[in-house]
């Protein structure tokens, strides 16, 4: 095996907003330096310290998005770091939820990590400033299909927005836009039959064009960021394919935040090329749910603390 062996069949996939908790990777933290000193690095570039969040909370903090963002990324990558000092194997293929596309893009090399991180504390910081608290929400809508629910929304929205934001597996799709619409939309899909019909408890209306004041900014912040060709095959949220141009790698990242994540469809085009083994890299075992639904006939991991990793080891280092 040469030092760093990619394999074609392999996928590391990083999560997004809502696999946070407090506490997390304290475990894996315990025992494995690379933690730590990932967070070090993350606080040092926004001058907050973040394990500190992410340790002592209180949940609130944790969960604003300007914080949620850095956090979750020092997170992914903080467990890549560990994963790569303990294995010689590479994915050839990387894909995030959302946030997570731009851990894939700091483990795949397009962004340094430093970069990574002040470029997602701005865009939450973008997200947040977009549109007033409690103005926006999400809801999530479980046992409808596809196509009914971007019906419901085109329905309830009177001129207002609501509309389907992250295709997360059958049966499983979030909408996101103006509280009212949404809170309509909610009404009209448990009409139509929905299993559930919930509100999330976000802050800010993701992926819908209530973001497009924010991805205009965004664009502007990311003509200014060093952007390299990927090491990995990176599939993007907005428009299921890989980039190797900065140029198209930044259209991608503007588009996506206000564009749905059409995770069902980069699952199964990674499953289409071969992909028959998916690791979660990150806290949480939201994806690994998600992707078991999708590509039923591939193996399917999470590292999120000492024991997973050990599974996930023992797998690949025979």
């Amino acid at each position: 095996m040469n030092m760093h062996e990619q394999t074609n069949h392999l996928a590391f996939v990083f999560p997004g907003q809502g696999s946070q908790s407090l506490g997390m990777l304290k475990d894996l933290a315990a025992s494995h330096v690379e933690i730590n000193h990932t967070f070090e690095r993350a606080s040092d570039a926004l001058g907050k310290d973040l394990w500190a969040i992410v340790t002592n909370g209180p949940e609130e903090t944790l969960n604003q998005t300007q914080n949620t963002q850095p956090i979750m990324l020092a997170a992914g990558f903080a467990v890549w770091e560990v994963w790569c000092k303990h294995s010689a194997i590479r994915p050839k293929w990387m894909a995030g939820h959302s946030l997570g596309e731009y851990t894939a893009l700091v483990c795949s090399g397009a962004l340094t990590f430093e970069d990574g991180i002040k470029l997602v504390a701005v865009r939450g910081q973008l997200m947040q400033d977009a549109v007033p608290l409690g103005i926006g929400s999400m809801a999530a809508i479980l046992g409808l299909e596809d196509q009914q629910i971007v019906d419901i929304c085109a329905q309830a929205a009177e001129h207002e927005v609501v509309s389907a934001v992250n295709f997360n597996a059958p049966g499983q799709v979030v909408i996101a836009g103006n509280l009212t619409a949404v809170e309509r939309a909610i009404i009209a899909a448990k009409d139509a039959g929905a299993k559930r019909a919930i509100l999330l408890p976000v802050s800010v209306p993701s992926h819908c064009e209530l973001m497009k004041s924010a991805a205009e900014k965004l664009d502007t912040y990311l003509l200014n960021t060093v952007i390299a060709e990927p090491k990995m095959t990176v599939i993007h949220n907005a428009d299921i394919a890989s980039h190797h141009s900065p140029e198209q790698i930044r259209i991608a990242l503007t588009q996506q935040l206000y564009k749905p994540v059409r995770w069902v469809e980069s699952i199964k085009l990674l499953n289409e090329q071969g992909v028959t083994c998916f690791v979660e890299c990150g806290p949480g075992k939201v994806l690994i749910g998600l992707n078991k639904r999708i590509a039923k006939d591939a193996e399917h991991f999470s590292i999120y603390n000492s024991e997973t990793l050990i599974e996930v080891l023992e797998q690949f280092n025979d």
